[in-house]
This record gives structure tokens, C-alpha cells and sequence, in this order.
């Protein structure tokens, strides 16, 4: 087993690595659809549907066959994270009684989080 800065590598955290470079990577290797769609809700026609003959290429399928219960398993990720790493009164005595220091429920890092930052951030761009 591979050492990670001076301990042993957990299996499971390889594993959930590994499957998060695997997405990363199939998404960044498809064309984004965000230009493409604008066009598309101009072609819909009564039933809601937009007759279309597309040119998707092998990488475009790869990651259009998995995005939907991927972006779920993220937002799912997303919210379990958020139940963990919340704000919680760190019972201190304070020089502001009003404004009392918090630090996060899970990793008792003075609040914000780097947990939280990082998701704010990234859900910020």
C-alpha cells in the first residue's frame, strides 16, 4: 500500500479518487452544450421535443450516458458534505458575547471551513 504524506494510502480513498478523475476527465474531454442549447429552445416544437439531428462524438456519449446520475451523486455529495461541516459555537469565552467564534461541527476548524470555503467557492464561479 502506497504512503500519502507519511501514513498508509486508504484503499477506499484511492478508489473514490480514481472515480473522480474518471469523471473529471470524460467531462472535460466533451464539448460543452451551453451555446448549442440557446439555439435548441428556438427549435421546439408543441410537444415540447427539439427534432434534432446531432454530431456527438465517442467523448460526448461517454459523458452524456453517465451525466445525469452524476450530477445527482455530486449534489447528493454536496449536501451530505454541507450536513457535516456546519458552524457550531465553540463554547469560548469571546470579547464580543454578540458575535461568538464558531468552528465547524466535523473538523472543528474555526469557521468557515476549508470543507465549506472550497465548496462555496466552487459553487460561487
Amino acid at each position: 500500500m502506497q504512503q500519502r504524506h507519511g501514513r498508509q494510502a486508504d484503499p477506499r480513498e484511492a478508489r473514490v479518487r480514481e472515480r473522480l478523475e474518471a469523471i473529471r476527465t470524460r467531462s472535460a474531454k466533451s464539448s460543452s452544450w451551453r451555446t448549442s442549447t440557446q439555439y435548441l429552445y428556438r427549435l421546439m416544437n408543441r410537444n415540447g421535443f427539439v427534432p434534432v439531428k446531432a454530431r456527438l462524438s465517442r467523448e460526448d456519449l461517454s459523458f452524456l450516458a453517465g451525466a445525469r446520475e452524476e450530477v445527482i451523486m455530486f449534489a447528493e455529495l454536496g449536501v451530505r458534505l454541507l450536513d457535516l461541516h456546519r458552524p457550531q459555537e465553540s463554547g469560548g469565552i469571546s470579547s464580543d458575547p454578540g458575535a461568538p467564534i464558531h468552528r465547524c461541527r466535523a473538523c472543528m476548524a474555526r469557521w468557515p471551513c476549508p470543507t465549506f470555503r472550497a465548496i462555496d467557492e466552487t459553487l460561487s464561479d
